[in-house]
């Protein structure tokens, strides 16, 4: 019996260690089975998915957002960078040849308006000056002498008038005389006087005949009274007018005397010198320039951009020079004509075979605000402006 009974526990612990080996292998399939999910559901995370998609998707929305914002906040404005800084360079030249005895100027010297820069040397004009003035108190001298003749002949050219017509009255009354006393001659009897009698009264009539005719001469010769008197005048005219070259003389000896000393036309800048103390110098040749104080920017926009574009509109411009500096400013003009109309040789679209080309016409823009007049700003400077339309 014992051993009946111990048999269905060996049974039973085969049974057990039967059984053992079966959950083992479940459990091992269930492991198995768990596995297999898992590896499929790291499958689905490590393949192709949604959520590269979506970023792609938010990319895309933020560049879209990005333009639109930029589109809104640009289409108010146009800017360039065929852009530069313009101004005033005045080129200087001496009116006057001479010697240079003065300089008060050197390289990118700031000058003031009116100050003395350069001096030639004055003793030839000061010389020709002294001599018009000579000329000229010569002509006043002639002028004031033909004033009183002028003045003269009104009373001496009547006056002979009155006296060659008294003359005459005198020749007709000796003639009135002389012909009685030919005609008594003439009338007595011969006994009663003298064939020298007869020729006396006939000789003193023929002489009071010349003494009339000669009287009437000089009646006619003074009775040009108002021509003589015009002649006087056209004479003081001839000499006033004298005088008036003479102070035109004087005047271009003054004015070519302080050509010799040469002042600055306004304040600015002196830039390319090619002078130098004791140089001669000709008149009409350039020595420096003088860039002024004004700056402005000439910005050269393409045709497509002057649609909106109006004088007035604001303006900012950033310079390449001074990335720090900003200005600000507004369209002063617009060129009418494009940069290659004006150009030494213009383009001849009517020949040859044509190819349009984007014209680009330059805009005045005058800087409003922002300069520093420690920090210079030198013409020719690239800067790019920005034009925002009204």
């Amino acid at each position: 019996m014992p051993d009946q009974d111990e048999r269905p526990d060996h049974d039973a612990d085969k049974a057990v260690d039967d059984s053992k080996p079966g959950e083992r292998k479940n459990d091992s399939d269930k492991n198995g089975g768990e596995g297999k999910s898992d590896d499929k559901s790291n499958g689905q995370k490590k393949g192709p998915g949604k959520t590269p998609l979506i970023i792609l998707a938010v990319v895309v929305l933020l560049l879209i957002l990005g333009g639109l914002i930029w589109w809104f906040a640009t289409r108010n404005q146009v800017s360039t960078d065929d852009a530069y800084t313009d101004g005033d360079a005045v080129t200087i030249a001496p009116k006057v040849s001479g010697y240079v005895v003065v300089m008060n100027l050197g390289d990118n010297k700031f000058v003031h308006k009116g100050d003395l820069l350069i001096k030639i040397d004055p003793r030839d004009y000061q010389a020709q000056l002294d001599q018009a003035n000579a000329q000229l108190g010569q002509a006043q001298a002639q002028l004031n002498a033909a004033q009183v003749q002028l003045g003269i002949a009104r009373v001496q050219y009547p006056a002979q008038l009155t006296q060659a017509k008294a003359q005459e009255q005198s020749a007709q009354a000796n003639l009135v005389q002389t012909r009685a006393a030919y005609e008594r001659q003439r009338a007595v009897d011969v006994r009663a006087t003298s064939q020298q009698n007869i020729d006396t009264a006939t000789a003193q009539q023929k002489s009071a005949l010349a003494n009339v005719a000669q009287a009437q001469a000089q009646v006619k010769t003074a009775s040009l009274v108002p021509q003589q008197i015009s002649q006087a005048q056209a004479t003081v005219e001839e000499r006033r007018q004298d005088v008036r070259q003479a102070e035109a003389q004087v005047e271009a000896a003054a004015l070519n005397l302080s050509y010799t000393e040469m002042r600055a036309p306004a304040d600015g800048w002196v830039t390319k010198r090619n002078v130098q103390y004791g140089t001669f110098l000709q008149a009409g040749t350039s020595i420096f320039s003088l860039v002024t104080t004004t700056v402005w920017v000439t910005a050269n926009f393409k045709e497509s951009q002057l649609e909106r574009m109006r004088p007035g509109d604001s303006v900012d411009v950033s310079v390449d020079a001074y990335p720090n500096l900003k200005l600000h400013g507004h369209v002063d003009s617009i060129q009418l004509g494009s940069g290659s109309r004006f150009s030494a040789f213009p383009a001849e679209n009517a020949t040859g075979n044509f190819v349009k080309i984007v014209q680009r016409v330059p805009v005045k823009i005058l800087i409003d605000s922002g300069l520093q007049p420690d920090l210079p700003l030198p013409l020719g400077l690239s800067v790019v402006p920005k034009v925002m339309f009204k």
